[in-house]
């Protein structure tokens, strides 16, 4: 595939895995697909699942700066915070320019970067770490550690990440949820979902007083390993936030589209 493919191809793989996980949270869920919006929004208190995402392909400055307060009034209208999330390669030069006086014009504050990755990478070698051994995630114990981790990695309080994932039939049967074990203590997870004939990569996190250690990286290829084992699938993709960033083209994944998070202002 050649870049702006890949770039496009990430902004359809987040729409189809985000439906998916949001609609597990909440039957209820908001997910349409408007005109250059695409809703993912489960309004519950974590916020990775309160998404937005920009869908236009070459869209001008004008475009986007109207994409973008139609983004924060739906923002507005929610209970509960999230993020919209626009993918850098889908903007013409020009919007690339203007996104930020645009987004802050709109009522949007810049959050934080990410990049889109993919790779036709698998399958993978079975991982080891000599730390570590890996439990796929069954129980609603094994869910409540993963999402523990995640708030304690990406700073959320603790019932956050569990109104997110605590309870969940999909984590525990569909998703490839794996939690890196050292001795009987959960130290880091990640998930792989199968999605049109992909392996999508979702909520990597390693608890702050284990990183640097490997981890991270031993459990994704885990559930890379065990997601290609299972279904077949060569080629994966994910969303890197920038402390996942360099760990990823180490397994095989390329990066496409940098990713702008934005959230409401304050």
């Amino acid at each position: 595939m050649n870049d702006l493919a890949e770039s496009i191809e990430s902004v359809e793989q987040l729409a189809v895995v985000w439906r998916a996980m949001v609609l597990d949270r909440d039957a209820g869920a908001d997910v349409r697909d408007l005109p250059g919006i695409a809703v993912r929004w489960a309004d519950c208190r974590f916020p990775f699942w309160n998404c937005l995402t920009l869908t236009d392909v070459g869209a001008g400055a004008e475009l986007v700066g109207r994409r973008l307060r139609r983004a924060a009034d739906i923002m507005r209208a929610k209970k509960h915070p999230g993020f919209l999330w626009v993918f850098e390669d889908l903007l013409d030069e020009e919007a690339r320019s203007a996104l930020g006086t645009a987004a802050e014009e709109a009522g949007l504050q810049y959050a934080f970067p990410g990049t889109g990755m993919a790779g036709d990478l698998l399958p993978l070698p079975e991982p080891v770490h000599p730390d570590l051994t890996f439990v796929r995630v069954s129980t609603d114990e094994q869910v409540r550690a993963y999402a523990d981790l995640n708030s304690r990695a990406y700073d959320f309080a603790l019932d956050e990440g569990r109104d997110g994932l605590v309870g969940s039939a999909l984590w525990k049967k569909e998703v490839f949820a794996y939690l890196a074990m050292r001795g009987d203590v959960p130290v880091a997870c990640a998930g792989a979902v199968e999605a049109e004939g992909r392996l999508f990569v979702v909520l990597v996190a390693t608890d702050p007083r284990w990183q640097r250690r490997g981890y991270g990286e031993a459990v994704t290829r885990k559930a890379l390993y065990e997601g290609a084992r299972a279904t077949g699938l060569t080629r994966a993709t994910l969303h890197a936030t920038a402390a996942g960033a360099p760990v990823y083209p180490r397994i095989g994944f390329r990066p496409n589209s940098s990713i702008h998070f934005y959230a409401l202002k304050g």
